[in-house]
């Protein structure tokens, strides 16, 4: 929308085009990073979950909501339980299929940070909290 407003006041096409080029590089190098999980987030407050890529650094959660960036947080976790998702959760969650897990992070700040995956993607988003995990050895 913003590239329409900005042609109809005289910015060149090609200056546009290469914005959206840069968007849609930045979006390819962040889904093919080294420990990159595609998750659905649910921020405190919020009502809707919000797609993005998320990764781990040591106890911090890492994640960037697709595809412009808008939305984008670190948090240091100090817990991670895991849940399914009820039947009303499972049908916005209908993208990660069948079995896809939904993990509670509880931040240092007191908040709680809701976090949807694939069931392929379960371990990694348990990340440094694997290890406590139930049923992991």
């Amino acid at each position: 929308m913003i590239w329409a407003i900005l042609a109809l006041l005289g910015v060149p096409l090609w200056l546009c085009a290469a914005g959206i080029l840069v968007v849609v590089l930045n979006n390819r190098r962040l889904r093919n990073r080294h420990g990159d999980i595609p998750v659905r987030v649910m921020r405190p407050g919020k009502r809707r979950w919000t797609r993005g890529h998320a990764l781990w650094v040591s106890d911090v959660f890492a994640w960037r909501g697709s595809p412009a960036a808008w939305n984008e947080d670190l948090e240091q976790i100090i817990d991670v339980r895991l849940r399914s998702p009820d039947p009303e959760e499972q049908k916005t969650l209908h993208r990660l299929g069948e079995g896809c897990t939904i993990a509670m992070l509880a931040t240092s700040n007191g908040d709680t940070l809701a976090v949807a995956t694939s069931p392929e993607q379960t371990s990694a988003l348990l990340g440094p909290f694997e290890a406590r995990a139930p049923g992991s050895q």
